[in-house]
Formats: C-alpha cells, sequence, structure tokens
C-alpha cells in the first residue's frame, strides 16, 4: 500500500482532548507517510490512554511500539520522529518520551478547564457519542417465567441489563430491549395445575400438595380470586386425583427425604390428570389466569422499576408459526440431530459442549432448549447485527449449547454475547437476611424496593462486577451518610443545587459569558483535580458500554461526587470576585450536569433537594 490510509474522522467522539491528541499524531504519521518513513503501513489503530501517574503525563501512546518493526526502525527512535512531526498544540504543555518508546503528553490547563464549556453547551448529550454507528442491538434480560413474583436475583438483572442498554444507546447503537416470555411449556402447565390444587382445597377439599408444585402465598391468591370469580364452577373431586400417580417425593421440615419418590414423574401426570378432569377449556382458563396475572405484576413491578421494554416477546409465537419445528428440520438437514430413544438430540458436543441435547423427547414434545434455538435464530432474522443475553450465573452451561446451535445453522456465534448475573445475598445488621417471605422461599424485588428506595436497588445492584456476588447491605442502602454511595452521589447533585437557590436568594449576578472568560482562574488544586474528573465522563461511558460494566460508570460518579465534595469543602463558590464567582459556578454546574447525566444512565434519580 502506497498510502497511509487513515479515514478523516477516524475516531468516535471520545473525551475531547483523546480525540485530539489523536488527531495529532494521525497528522504526524500522514507527514512520515509523505517523507517515505512508513511506506507499505496499513491504517494503525492510534491507541491513546489516560495515566494512572500524572507524573508520567496526563495521556500516553504506545503507537511507536506498534509500528516500530514495520518501520523497521526501534520503538523509541520512531517516537522521537513521531515527536518531531507533531503539530503544535495549545492544548499540550509538553511531550515526553519514556521507555522503549512511549509517548507521553502532559497537557496545559486550558485543556481541562476547556471542558467546563463543553459540559454547558452539551447538556444532557455530553459524553454521549457515535460510536455505535446506529447499528441494531437486542439486548434480552431478565425473561423469568411468568411462574411467580420477580425476586432479588431478578432485580439485579434487570438493574444491569437496564444500564447496559442505555450505556450502548449513550454511544450510539439503536438498542431493542426485549423480554422473552416463556408463556408454554412444562413450568406454566404447573403454575396451572398449583392453582387450581389451591382452588380445590380452598373449596374444601383435602389433597396432598406436590413437593415440586408452587407454593408462595400469590398461588394461594389465585385460586381464591378464581373461586371469588366463579364460585364451584371448576370444582371436581379430588377422591380420584392421585390415584395410580407416580410415587411422589416427600421430605421431612428439614429436608430430609422420608419418602422416595420420581416428583417430576408425579408433577408431569398430576398436570395430564388436571387437563383431562377439567376439560381443555376449563384448563385452559386456569392457565391463562395464572399466566396474565403474573405476568402484567411482573410487568407493573419492571415499570415501576424503571425498567421499560420495547417488546415482549412470546415463545407461545414461535411454535404458532412452526418456527421450533423449522429450525429442528434446519439441524437434521445439516446433519447435527441424531434420534436416540425415540427423542431427536442436537450434537452439541461437537461444538463444546459437555453432552448432547434433547430438543424433541420421545412424547414429540418439543424442549426449551429447542425455542431457545429457534427464538436466537430469530433473532438475526430480525436484523439484529448483534445479540445481548442477560442470564442468571446458574446458566453458564447453557452458553455453548446455544452458540453451537446458532453456529450449526450457519450464523456466526460471535454476534451473541452471554453476560453472567451472579445473585444477590441481602445483609441486615451485618448478619444474612433470612430469605423466605410470605410470598414463597424468596424475598421479592418489591419487598426489596420498598425497603431502600429504587435509586439505592438500581445503585447498589450494578456496584460490582456483574459475575461477582453482590452482598447487598440494606442498612447501608438505607443510610444517609457518606459512606452510602447513592445517597453521596446525589447530595452532590443537590449542592450544586442549593449553591444555586443560594446565589439567587442573596441576589449575586451571574454572567455565564464571564464565567467562561475566567475559568482560568480555576488554579487551586482541588479545582483541577474536578476538571480532570470530568474530562473522563466520556471515556467512562464509552469503556462501560463496550466492557458491559455499569460498575465503572457507578465508581466514577463516586469518584466525581467525592472530589467535588472536597472541593466544596475547601473552597466558598460566592465569593465576592465577580469572575471568579462566575467561574466556580459554571465548574459546580458542569459537575451537576455530568452528575445528571451519569445517573440518568444507571436509572437513578438527581434530586435537587436532599
Amino acid at each position: 500500500m502506497d498510502q497511509l490510509e487513515i479515514p478523516e474522522t477516524p475516531y468516535p467522539r471520545l473525551a475531547p482532548v483523546k480525540t485530539h491528541l489523536q488527531t495529532l499524531m494521525t497528522q504526524a504519521l500522514r507527514q512520515l507517510q509523505a517523507e517515505g518513513a512508513l511506506a507499505g503501513i496499513e491504517s494503525p489503530a492510534i491507541p491513546v490512554e489516560r495515566s494512572r501517574d500524572r507524573t508520567h503525563g496526563d495521556f500516553a501512546s504506545s503507537v511507536a511500539l506498534g509500528l516500530a518493526k514495520m518501520a523497521r526502525c526501534k520503538p523509541r527512535d520512531l517516537a522521537e520522529r513521531i515527536v518531531a512531526t507533531l503539530p503544535t498544540s495549545e492544548r499540550i504543555a509538553r511531550v515526553e518520551i519514556a521507555g522503549p518508546g512511549f509517548i507521553n503528553f502532559f497537557l496545559t490547563p486550558g485543556a481541562y478547564q476547556a471542558v467546563v464549556a463543553e459540559i454547558l453547551d452539551q447538556g444532557e448529550t455530553f459524553g454521549r457519542s457515535t460510536f455505535g454507528g446506529g447499528r441494531r442491538v437486542q439486548v434480552e434480560f431478565v425473561s423469568a417465567n411468568p411462574t411467580g413474583p420477580l425476586h432479588v436475583g431478578h432485580g439485579r438483572g434487570a438493574a444491569f441489563g437496564a444500564t447496559v442498554a442505555n450505556l450502548l444507546e449513550a454511544v450510539g447503537y439503536q438498542v431493542h430491549r426485549e423480554y422473552y416470555v416463556n408463556d408454554a411449556g412444562r413450568q406454566m402447565n404447573i403454575l396451572a395445575a398449583s392453582v387450581w390444587l389451591r382452588y380445590l382445597e380452598h373449596c374444601g377439599e383435602q389433597l396432598p400438595f406436590p413437593s415440586n408444585g408452587y407454593r408462595g402465598g400469590y398461588v394461594r391468591d389465585l385460586a381464591a380470586r378464581l373461586y371469588t370469580e366463579h364460585g364451584n364452577a371448576y370444582l371436581v373431586s379430588a377422591a380420584d386425583l392421585f390415584r395410580d400417580l407416580p410415587q411422589d417425593e416427600i421430605r421431612d421440615d428439614a429436608g430430609t427425604v422420608i419418602v422416595p419418590g420420581d416428583k417430576e414423574a408425579h408433577i408431569d401426570a398430576l398436570v395430564e390428570r388436571a387437563r383431562a378432569q377439567l376439560g381443555d377449556h376449563r384448563y385452559r382458563y386456569i392457565f391463562e389466569l395464572g399466566l396474565n396475572a403474573i405476568l402484567d405484576d411482573i410487568r407493573a413491578d419492571l415499570q415501576e422499576f424503571g425498567v421499560v421494554y420495547d417488546e415482549w416477546y412470546s415463545e407461545r409465537t414461535l411454535e404458532e408459526r412452526g418456527a421450533v419445528n423449522k429450525t429442528i428440520q434446519r439441524l437434521r438437514d445439516a446433519g447435527q440431530i441424531y434420534t436416540k430413544d425415540g427423542a431427536l438430540w442436537f450434537r452439541s458436543t461437537a461444538f463444546g459442549d459437555e453432552k448432547d441435547r434433547v430438543v424433541q423427547r420421545e412424547n414429540g414434545q418439543t424442549t426449551y432448549f429447542a425455542s431457545d434455538i429457534a427464538y436466537h435464530l430469530e433473532k438475526f432474522e430480525r436484523g439484529f447485527e448483534w445479540v445481548i443475553d442477560v442470564w442468571g450465573a446458574d446458566h453458564h452451561g447453557y452458553v455453548p449449547r446455544v452458540k453451537g446451535a446458532l453456529q450449526a445453522l450457519g450464523e456466526n456465534p460471535d454476534r451473541l454475547d452471554v453476560l453472567l448475573v451472579q445473585f444477590a445475598i441481602l445483609y441486615r445488621h451485618g448478619e444474612r437476611a433470612p430469605m423466605s417471605t410470605r410470598s414463597g422461599d424468596f424475598v421479592t424485588l418489591r419487598e426489596l424496593r420498598d425497603e431502600v428506595g429504587n435509586d439505592a436497588a438500581r445503585f447498589f445492584y450494578v456496584m460490582r462486577k456483574s459475575e461477582q456476588h453482590l452482598d447487598f447491605d440494606l442498612d447501608l442502602a438505607k443510610s444517609q451518610s457518606k459512606d452510602n454511595p447513592v445517597y453521596y452521589i446525589q447530595y452532590a447533585h443537590a449542592r450544586v443545587c442549593s449553591v444555586v437557590r443560594q446565589q439567587h436568594e442573596k441576589d449575586l449576578p451571574r454572567d455565564e459569558q464571564r464565567g467562561r472568560d475566567h475559568l482560568a482562574l480555576l488554579t487551586e488544586p482541588h479545582e483541577e483535580a474536578l476538571l480532570i474528573a470530568l474530562a473522563r465522563y466520556p471515556e467512562v461511558v464509552e469503556m462501560a458500554a463496550l466492557n458491559h460494566e455499569p460498575h465503572q460508570l457507578a465508581q466514577y460518579l463516586r469518584e466525581l461526587a467525592n472530589a467535588f465534595h472536597s472541593y466544596y469543602n475547601e473552597h466558598r463558590v460566592l465569593v465576592s470576585d465577580d469572575g471568579l464567582r462566575d467561574a466556580r459556578l459554571s465548574l459546580s454546574l458542569a459537575t451537576r450536569q455530568v452528575i445528571r447525566n451519569g445517573l440518568r444512565l444507571l436509572g437513578v434519580f438527581a434530586p435537587e433537594v436532599m
């Protein structure tokens, strides 16, 4: 290649200074190309990273180390040539070469002071970029079976998935948020049977409740509703209901099996007995009653939590369109299906799974796995270029088989990312909180929200990497102290609002342009630290989005709040000098804007008064 091909706008809009440095080095490399020093080298990536230690500069680039071999010279020699060719910039105080050839940039104070005006100009859009180029990405998260209310584990997946979607949207992707409704299959049938059995009990029938039926208080509530609305219309004698069924497993209060049995075969047979005794019409009514009531509750719970979906995708529609059977046939045509013991098996071991998987049982019923394959195939057929699933960590073994199935169908499995979320463990007064409640053997998301509030729940859920266990300290989440990160951040936002109110109450004039003109007065160490923190925000948003790590943004906001509180505690904002006062007000307002922008991405409210 005769020319170094670097696009005119090779980089998305990141932090302004970072983009500026990349642009300068692009110009230098083009100049070296014209001089023949880099002939034949294709378009290079120009890495620029913020330095961890500011004594080594504000930013550093290793571009010379990456190009030296192709340029046939030592990295340090190439670095010297790049530095010598760099255009001058008022943002750069000096440039040094370190070690084997790192290029270290030391910025002028004005380079950071300029970010204040940029934040105030861009407002809510500051930190957003066009990196994604409008490419379509689907984020599917929560997707809990509508067999009961959401629990605290689902809450973490909801907060995490919603924030990942917000972050991707912020960097230019067209995001489609989706909930996959498992409204067909075995678990829904078990729910219907459980509701009916509780209804029979409500009618006065005596019966042994199956060991793996749904036992939560919500099931009794549904049964009571069925009775209130329809009386004895669904009542049949329970005398013959359990006759000749496979033996259920029975455990004592300690969980020890006292009567062995096949609980799975027992509940499946009980479902079929319920179907037979009720008839299709009455059985379907109970099925739909349970499904719709619980799904409505889930929708309301999530909406109250600030989690809204573009689509609630029904598993049943896959079956109604024949998509599951068509997918199995495609796998069969590809030679990836075989028959054993009357069932159809997918050769998932050929794609890294630990064993092959059943897609159709011997009775002709397709499995959840078959539906999941069809669903993921359909995602790509809908035109999504990138698909992200948020699953519980207990589904980690499911990943290779789904990716393997996509590969077997001719799709690129790398277009599917599966993000795993660990469970959240609740602590109260330093001790693990009991997980049992009146609604079942778990704490519901609604109960958690009622106790700590939406803001604390949303923030605490994303404070740690999703694959790490989360110890959720209920007392800390409710405390009004600097130790509570969400309170500490919100308080910084409210503090700026308080300063603005004081400025109006004291009738102190503020001239926005005067504030911008006097930003050079922001030279105190605390002001410098705050300016540097503000300039980092666009980088943090992009890295958090592309790495699917909302905790990066949560941690950043905590650091920004700390920088502001430290500044506020050491310096008066409303000083008598007009220029300095307006400059400090501009700095404070810029801080407020960034905190508000970041909290919005996390789904957390930014209060004006606390």
